[in-house]
């Protein structure tokens, strides 16, 4: 399981999604999506964790959260590979 983090700010870096994940535990993986063509960012990112428990303490812990002037979407996401795939 992965965790899908939507409604960013263009500003966010894979430093400030690590900051705010650590919270929850280990983290494996960032996927900060970008548009192939130009590389800018997109509005989300996919994080994978080390555990399952540590994934789901931080979906719980960051839906709906307020972060950069954006309500957070934080939801369970397919893998990370299925999802760079698709970028």
């Amino acid at each position: 399981m992965s965790v899908y983090i939507g409604n960013l700010s263009h500003e966010v870096e894979d430093k400030d999604i690590r900051y705010v994940f650590l919270k929850y535990g280990s983290i494996k993986k960032i996927l900060l999506s970008t548009t192939q063509k130009t590389g800018a960012k997109i509005k989300f990112a996919v994080v994978e964790m080390e555990s399952n428990n540590e994934e789901i303490a931080a979906i719980h812990g960051l839906r709906g959260t307020e972060w950069m002037g954006y309500s957070l979407r934080v939801n369970r996401a397919n893998s990370i590979t299925d999802i760079a795939s698709s970028c």
